[in-house]
């Protein structure tokens, strides 16, 4: 890391009941896109880890030389911690954070429970990253960012501006692997869609849907973008999220 903590973008640590949350937030975003929702799941009695994903939330140049197995195994770190402190969990993510989410159930057989906000668990085509490979093969190193998709007047992400190209390839890399072993994903899963999103195909959700062999709710969020935990629909998130994990995280009552 070279440059400072972007302001909000701080990690989110809580320290509650017997049961352990992991909220992971998405593709060159940071804890800001997730706090709101991490505080929600602190404040019904749970222990919440919302970590900073390596090169996001400092500057756009720290995060060009990431990859997927950066990210991946960070987020296994932080699993691995919170399994140490706590009797059942639960993993929430965001994006790129549903991708990883997907992925630590897939590994974990004896994770609680899945709760995922437009994840990225399909992706792209050949042709869309041989698109991409041939604006690297001629020099360029970003592109326009992808953050920020959200319908709500006044509600901003606080992500970076620009989008580092070899990273998304090694994160769509990653995402092949997740969407080829989601049948290896049994614990139950809550997936809230937006009906529309202009960054995550809803492809994803009917791969997750049909992929996975526990039990998988979706519900339609009607009124948000990609961003839906910073957009109209917060409060629904917060409050279906709230009762999935009380459903499925039972230790500590």
């Amino acid at each position: 890391m070279t440059a400072p903590i972007m302001p909000g973008a701080e990690p989110f640590s809580h320290d509650g009941g017997a049961d352990g949350v992991l909220v992971l937030h998405g593709f060159t975003g940071n804890p800001q896109s997730m706090r709101p929702l991490a505080e929600a799941i602190a404040a019904d009695g749970f222990t919440v880890e919302l970590p900073l994903l390596p090169g996001h939330g400092t500057a756009l140049e720290d995060m060009v030389p990431t990859r997927w197995e950066d990210w991946s195994g960070a987020a296994e770190a932080h699993f691995q911690a919170l399994a140490a402190r706590c009797d059942r969990l639960a993993v929430v993510g965001l994006s790129m954070g549903g991708a990883l989410a997907c992925w630590l159930a897939e590994r974990h057989q004896h994770l609680a429970g899945l709760a995922l906000v437009n994840p990225l668990v399909s992706p792209p085509d050949e042709e869309f990253r041989a698109g991409i490979r041939a604006l690297i093969d001629a020099g360029t190193e970003t592109i326009d960012g992808i953050g920020s998709d959200i319908k709500k007047e006044g509600s901003a992400e606080a992500s970076y501006p620009g989008t580092p190209l070899a990273a998304v390839l090694s994160l769509f890399e990653g995402v092949d692997g997740v969407q080829a072993h989601l049948a290896d994903i049994h614990c139950p899963t809550l997936l809230l869609t937006s009906r529309e999103d202009h960054v995550v195909d809803h492809s994803s959700g009917a791969a997750l849907e049909a992929g996975a062999s526990g039990p998988v709710e979706r519900v339609w969020l009607e009124d948000s973008y990609h961003v839906a935990t910073l957009d109209n629909d917060a409060p629904v998130i917060e409050a279906r999220v709230g009762a999935f994990l009380a459903s499925v995280l039972t230790s500590a009552g």
